[in-house]
């Protein structure tokens, strides 16, 4: 019988790692959700709080606002938490259909990573989250119930829609890509989109457990 060196198994398992970040980084985002079983609550409360520390990011919430369909500017790039300049108002519609569209300035394009100062963009038409998605100014714990509630989720009935919906979103180019690439000096979300995707699966199978507040 031949023996595999320790050598090539450390390569290997290297190559297999390297190949698996390069999948993730393209787009091809991986949905592998671990065991039923395998994650504990307080393993699942670990991975919402990552996933809180994503949804409530500047790059996120900014436009998960609610029903005064006035989106944001908040984070470092722009000093203080303050609504969008120049009075921009995207109605009910939530593209600004009655005032100014947001796709006047916010083009549709390939291009993610736009410079400081100019609107950014991304693959398919720019607008503000539904307003059953708000997430500016909730707590950790509303954010999280929202989620499991399919009527405030997009109808999504399980954590795994919720992965694909980002994997499908990503495969677009849109909003949730962004977010880890939005140009500039502006802050991107935190850790990665496969790590945010992992987390939102570990929290799954954990029973979506949610924090007292």
């Amino acid at each position: 019988m031949k023996t595999i060196s320790t050598t090539r198994l450390i390569v290997g398992a290297s190559a297999l790692f390297f190949s698996l970040m390069v999948y993730a980084e393209s787009g091809k985002l991986l949905i592998t959700p671990p065991a039923e079983g395998s994650v504990s609550v307080e393993q699942g409360l670990q991975a919402w709080q990552r996933v809180y520390e994503v949804t409530s990011h500047p790059r996120c919430a900014n436009c998960h606002v609610g029903k005064e369909n006035i989106p944001m500017w908040s984070g470092p790039s722009y000093g203080k938490t303050r609504p969008h300049g120049m009075n921009i108002h995207a109605d009910e519609t939530r593209i600004g259909a009655k005032t100014l569209l947001c796709s006047t300035c916010h083009l549709t394009s390939e291009n993610l990573e736009t410079a400081n100062h100019a609107p950014p963009q991304y693959g398919i038409a720019w607008s503000l989250a539904p307003v059953e998605f708000q997430w500016f100014g909730k707590s950790s714990k509303e954010i999280c119930e929202q989620l499991k509630d399919s009527k405030r989720n997009g109808g999504r009935e399980s954590y795994l829609q919720i992965a694909e919906h980002l994997q499908h979103d990503a495969s677009l180019k849109g909003p949730v890509l962004w977010g880890w690439n939005p140009g500039g000096n502006r802050e991107s979300a935190p850790y990665t989109l496969q790590k945010h995707i992992d987390d939102v699966l570990n929290w799954g199978v954990a029973g979506s457990p949610c924090p007292e507040k």
